[in-house]
């Protein structure tokens, strides 16, 4: 009978390991050659299905011959603007959301977690009842300043000097609190105020157009540079902070870097869009579920899914309630609070 020999064991062991390694691979690159696929499709969609019925012949027409017609209009300068803005807005919420859970190592939180979305809010809703700003165009400064000011302010307070991943979400949660208390303080008492504003605290992006686009489309290029060259420190920072330590990762710069990334990709999501929630809560695990706790693979795919699922509850809500529409930020709380508790209650979650 023959007896392997330990250097034999140790190079079939070796080889077993490298083949999973490489079947692992495979799959997560299929996975994100398919999501692109679906994400390509939903934008698709999203230009060619809407309030109105548009046929394809238009669309194309609009899309390549623009001559100036209603539908041409409707195409050309309503829904491709729209979808711009949806690829954008998803790619930051879902990116934003899946720093922020690696940060705080809470598989529960979201870009309104630090306060990002009631910061943006807050600055809105005095740019409006106090500077009379009337505007998307106007307010999307105010909001994109509110949001880093907040995300500035919650850093200083839970994380500057000896911070910890609670500590952090403490000090949102209370700064989130506090200033949606004094956004519904002046909207209560300034009516025309709770009017112009009650449109954008929904979450739409029904008033989408390419200004609007242009504007926050460097600050959240930016944001997704930034937040892809963090994988490898949050990857360590997801260990544990001594076990980030022995390798050489620089906490207190990742937790800056990190801050920073989310100021700019979520303030410049809820600028345009408004505070639009559950994306940068469920893409996250809906990605992990697949790709597993390794950030260099749940960022890039993450990039792909989440505008999947904003652009595409954006036409459900355009499609169920014809002639009118019905807000994307309704349509992802309806469609994602169900979800995100049978994804909860699965036996098998993904963990971080």
């Amino acid at each position: 009978m023959l007896v392997e020999s330990p250097p034999e064991r140790s190079a079939a062991l070796a080889a077993a390991v490298s083949a999973v390694s490489r079947r692992r691979r495979a799959v997560r690159v299929a996975g994100l050659f398919a999501a692109v696929g679906m994400l390509l499709l939903i934008c698709v969609a999203s230009i060619a299905v809407g309030a109105k019925s548009i046929p394809l012949s238009d669309v194309w027409h609009g899309l390549f011959h623009y001559a100036g017609t209603d539908n041409d209009v409707i195409v050309h300068d309503v829904r491709v603007p729209r979808t711009l803005l949806g690829l954008l807005a998803g790619v930051a919420l879902g990116l934003a959301g899946a720093v922020m859970q690696a940060l705080t190592r809470n598989p529960l939180a979201e870009p309104g977690l630090l306060g990002v979305n009631a910061g943006a809010s807050a600055a809105v809703v005095s740019a409006i009842s106090f500077l009379g700003v009337t505007s998307l165009n106007g307010y999307v400064w105010f909001a994109f300043l509110g949001a880093a000011v907040v995300s500035a302010l919650v850093y200083v307070l839970g994380g500057r000097r000896g911070g910890t991943p609670v500590r952090l979400a403490l000090a949102g949660t209370a700064a989130t609190a506090a200033l949606y208390g004094y956004v519904n303080a002046v909207q209560l008492l300034d009516s025309a105020a709770l009017d112009r504003i009650r449109f954008w605290t929904v979450g739409s992006l029904a008033s989408a157009d390419m200004d609007t686009v242009a504007k926050v489309a460097p600050f959240i290029g930016v944001g997704i540079v930034l937040a892809l060259a963090l994988a490898r420190p949050l990857n360590a920072m997801e260990l544990g902070e001594d076990t980030a330590r022995s390798l050489g990762a620089r906490l207190a710069r990742t937790r800056v870097l990190s801050m920073l990334a989310v100021t700019l990709l979520c303030g410049g999501a809820t600028a345009a869009c408004g505070p639009i929630v559950f994306v940068g809560l469920m893409i996250p695990h809906l990605v992990r579920s697949v790709t597993g706790p390794d950030m260099r693979w749940i960022l890039p795919y993450a990039i792909v899914l989440s505008p999947v699922l904003l652009l595409g509850a954006d036409v459900v809500g355009r499609v169920v309630t014809r002639p009118g529409e019905l807000q994307v930020g309704i349509v992802t709380a309806l469609l994602g609070g169900p979800v995100f508790i049978a994804l909860v209650r699965r036996k098998r979650m993904a963990k971080l």
